[in-house]
């Protein structure tokens, strides 16, 4: 049966662009002599027996990042961006990963095997030495993992006359797989970049190409290999006499540009199906962070979809071996020499076009097309060509060696942030980051409501925020976000808590003025968080004062409660499951005068700090100047335009949450033990696992017990923001999201 023509069978309306995709990427670690690393794989990436991302390749310092199915090629490359960013800061600091795919300078004898646990895989890669040589196995590169999607090839079906779908979906990759091979010297030609050997590494001397990796110097099988794409029946036959004869090790020692992909065994694709393909023939991209760009995955896609708009092959086996001697010329070409006349991109290109125009993709996918013609007109467009143009002395090693460092201090940037995910909240993207790490497999469900499925085999956890989990039954984070409740808690545990009243409407909290007059009080709303509508009056206030502080209240909540002004200093005591990690110390947004600067001006020149952001980014926030700060400046009698004399200091808020713009210092080593057992106490009053209990300590170097605590708990938070205790304005810094794992996912 004829697949000629089935796509343009389809409606203009049909998902063209629905598919599913992996990135597996390759890279040698180097150390700060420019080798290759000698060191092991690094160990705080847990055990590569069963990491799903972070992997070790042939070779002990060749590392290998590995995307889980994505339904976007955004999704694969970001996620891609974000197991770089975990290899990258978890191997020795002074290591980078090369951004070549041929390596520097480099002997056999710095080429170490992998110390994998299975010995299978170990005696594997010893055949390929022998084999190949070891040499070969340091060339890196990129496989893109590429399947058609479900409701796509379902209509494909209903378009074609196939009776059966588990055919039609093998005859439709098998048509891929062919027209691949046959066009994917185009590939070479735009993407091909390793032109260079290094000294040593080739016994022949061949210049600059364009894609030594693509070439018959990279990885091809020996020539007696000889695996027919004309059927799969055929395929399958050869790849399995292949082995038999010794000619290949085993089935995964095939090296072609393509293979098909979705079963154990290159026979189970005749009862199972094929489910993707994966093209093997990327080259890094030493230009690109995560060494392949956002637009060379979107062509490659289009770039497949016009394979299958192609008219089927007639003479498979005949057109493949022309195709492939055609493509070893490419590769071979110097970079900035135009195609061959025997290589005729019209074919491919108009398909691509047609695809564009016949289902109205925008005009995103028409520039892609537009930058291809513009790279066949001119070679230096091409990766290639524009790598070629950094060969100094023969050699691309200080290239490389500047590449691979700017792309390490730049995973080194605002190391708080897993690179990608910025946009999530920050301790949410650190415990993705240490589940990563750690080898757990990671989906985000929700993002905009920071909510992650982590799991390990058959044992899976749902975490929210990055502390909200299973450990906590359902009602303890709603009673820690009611104040009145968390009161009532504690005061009927035996707890000291302030004293107030709680007041559903603005005219009976103005009427309870006349109790607090004289008092120093605290108004806030009763279900908050973040410190947000909290006004502190560390003094007596006027009634418009206190009316001012209503308004604030009454437009985060409902319920406002007015409480006393507890003296001390309030510090943040993070509980985990009964004990105490971490205690900080929080002080409020202020500004030091110099001077000379008005307060707005101290207040900008202090929110250029790298630790400040918005919308819990970043360890730091943005000190604003909005009604509570302005409320607070006029009670010192203050305006933002007030110049400060130097070193005087002075406090724009009176509660002192990080959210809104205070300082963190990490106290934890010079707290007592006393209140870090009454704060856990609390917590186990509450049945809360892991909470944040915030105290009022007037001199924390008096011992607390229940009976004499000398303390006040003032809150207990049910989302406590862990990134406030790892990432400190004074102080270490504690890290609890791998304690948190470690705690849900004790088998490993």
């Amino acid at each position: 049966m004829n697949l000629s023509n089935v796509f343009q069978k389809l409606s203009p309306n049909t998902p063209i662009l629905q598919a599913t995709f992996g990135l597996e990427r390759e890279s040698l670690r180097i150390n700060t002599e420019g080798r290759v690393a000698q060191t092991p794989h690094p160990e705080k990436l847990g055990s590569r027996s069963f990491h799903p991302y972070i992997q070790t390749d042939y070779s002990e310092p060749q590392l290998e990042l590995i995307t889980p199915v994505a339904q976007s090629t955004t999704e694969a490359r970001r996620f891609l961006g974000a197991i770089t960013d975990v290899a990258i800061r978890s191997m020795d600091k002074s290591e980078y990963l090369w951004p070549l795919s041929m390596p520097p300078v480099i002997v056999e004898e710095e080429i170490q095997i992998a110390q994998l646990e299975s010995d299978y895989e170990y005696q594997y890669r010893v055949g390929l030495a022998e084999r190949y040589g070891k040499l070969l196995q340091s060339i890196s590169g990129i496989h893109y993992n590429f399947g058609l999607g479900k409701d796509l090839t379902q209509q494909l079906f209903e378009v074609s006359d196939y009776d059966d779908l588990l055919t039609f979906k093998n005859a439709l990759y098998l048509k891929l797989a062919q027209n691949f091979l046959c066009y994917r010297w185009l590939l070479t030609y735009l993407y091909g970049a390793s032109p260079l050997a290094e000294k040593g590494f080739l016994t022949d001397e061949i210049g600059c190409v364009r894609s030594i990796r693509n070439s018959n110097y990279g990885y091809v099988n020996a020539p007696d290999v000889h695996i027919s794409f004309s059927s799969l029946e055929q395929y399958v036959t050869d790849i399995e006499n292949a082995v038999g004869s010794g000619q290949l090790s085993s089935e995964k020692e095939f090296y072609s540009a393509i293979r098909l992909r979705g079963a154990k065994t290159s026979r189970d694709f005749l009862t199972k199906g094929i489910s993707y393909l994966e093209f093997r023939n990327f080259d890094l991209n030493p230009f690109e962070p995560l060494a392949i760009s956002q637009e060379t995955l979107d062509t490659t896609h289009l770039f497949a979809l016009a394979l299958l708009w192609l008219d089927d092959m007639e003479q498979v086996d005949e057109e493949l071996a022309v195709a492939a001697t055609l493509n070893n010329q490419i590769a071979l070409s110097h970079p900035h020499t135009p195609l061959p006349k025997e290589a005729d991109p019209k074919p491919i290109v108009t398909a691509m076009k047609d695809i564009v125009a016949h289902f109205g993709l925008d005009d995103y996918y028409s520039q892609l097309i537009t930058k291809v013609e513009a790279s066949l007109l001119d070679p230096r467009l091409t990766l290639s060509g524009k790598i070629a143009e950094q060969v100094e002395e023969g050699s691309l090693e200080k290239f490389g060696q500047q590449q691979g460092q700017a792309f390490h201090d730049y995973a080194w940037t605002a190391p708080y942030a897993l690179k990608g995910y910025e946009n999530m909240e920050l301790s949410t993207q650190m415990i993705l980051f240490d589940a990563i790490q750690l080898g757990l497999n990671v989906e985000i469900l929700d993002e905009e409501d920071q909510f992650l499925k982590l799991w390990h085999g058959d044992h899976v956890e749902y975490i929210k925020n990055g502390n909200m989990t299973s450990k906590d039954n359902y009602v303890i984070p709603l009673a820690m976000a009611n104040k009145v409740v968390t009161k009532k808690i504690l005061d009927k545990a035996g707890f000291p808590v302030p004293a107030g009243a709680e007041f559903a409407n603005k005219d009976d909290a103005l009427r309870y003025y006349g109790q607090i007059a004289n008092s120093a009080i605290v108004v806030k709303p009763k279900s908050t968080n973040f410190g947000l509508g909290i006004s502190i009056f560390q003094e007596p206030t006027s009634l418009s004062g206190y009316e001012k502080a209503l308004d604030i209240a009454f437009s985060e909540d409902s319920h406002v409660l007015v409480e006393e002004f507890v003296a001390g200093t309030e510090y943040r005591f993070f509980i985990l499951d009964g004990k105490c990690e971490a205690v900080l110390l929080r002080v409020a947004a202020n500004v030091v005068g110099d001077g000379s600067s008005s307060i707005r001006e101290l207040v900008e020149k202090k929110n250029q700090d790298p630790l400040r952001g918005r919308d819990h980014r970043s360890p730091l926030e943005i000190i604003n100047l909005g009604d509570i700060e302005l409320l607070m400046l006029e009670q010192q009698g203050y305006t933002p335009d007030t110049v400060l004399p130097k070193g005087s200091q002075t406090f724009l808020r009176g509660n002192s949450n990080i959210s809104t713009g205070g300082d963190s210092i990490d106290m934890t080593d010079q707290m007592g033990e006393s209140y870090k057992q009454l704060a856990a106490d609390m917590a186990t009053a509450m049945g809360a696992w892991a909470c944040g209990v915030d105290l009022i300590i007037p001199d924390y170097t008096k011992p607390a017990s229940k009976e004499l605590p000398n303390c006040t708990c003032i809150e207990l938070n049910f989302n406590p923001a862990m990134y406030l205790h790892a990432y400190t304005y004074v102080g270490p810094g504690q890290r609890i999201t791998p304690k948190i794992l470690r705690k849900l996912f004790g088998e490993i």
